[in-house]
């Protein structure tokens, strides 16, 4: 059964979760292709705050918050933050074509073949019964400069922000905008 049916069946509601100012854990270190083969590593986003969406073309949430994170790539590179996308389980081709050309991204679109990436960021009490890949689908994140996981939202299919509302808000706390 295709996961977002799933979750839907399940009646799957996880709420958001905000990490606390102090103690915030590291995020995993990963080593990923974009979409032109080029192997990227997440050393290369220290230094710069991280708005990480995890993502398949098929599902319909991830869909729907394209267009505002690409928005929210022009309105926040010129304050040291890059967006981008993870994308779970799908070959080049598809991503380029159902996502990054469909909604004219600009920002680096990663492949991760296998899901073990998008599964090293699930909490381990969050849905046990889904594998821990799919546990991140649709899922948002603020990694801070040194590599901390400052924000982290979950598929809340009751409460769904495609504007992202919520993770500007954090963002602009973390970056102290008024």
């Amino acid at each position: 059964m295709n996961i977002i049916l799933k979750l839907l069946l399940t009646g799957l509601v996880v709420a958001s979760t905000l990490l606390p100012a102090t103690g915030q854990s590291a995020s995993p270190s990963y080593y990923l292709p974009n979409l032109d083969g080029e192997v990227v590593s997440s050393d290369g986003f220290r230094g710069n705050y991280q708005v990480l969406h995890i993502a398949t073309t098929w599902c319909p949430f991830c869909n729907a918050e394209a267009p505002y994170l690409e928005e929210l790539s022009q309105n926040y590179a010129h304050q040291n933050v890059k967006v981008l996308i993870i994308d779970v389980k799908e070959p080049p081709e598809l991503v380029r074509s159902r996502l990054k050309d469909k909604f004219n991204l600009t920002f680096p679109i990663l492949l991760d073949a296998d899901g073990t990436v998008a599964a090293s960021f699930a909490p381990q009490d969050v849905l046990p019964d889904l594998a821990r890949d799919e546990v991140m689908l649709a899922s948002n994140l603020i990694i801070d400069p040194e590599g901390k996981i400052q924000y982290m939202s979950l598929l809340d299919s009751k409460n769904f922000d495609a504007k992202l509302v919520e993770l500007k808000a954090k963002l602009d706390e973390l970056l102290q905008i008024p």
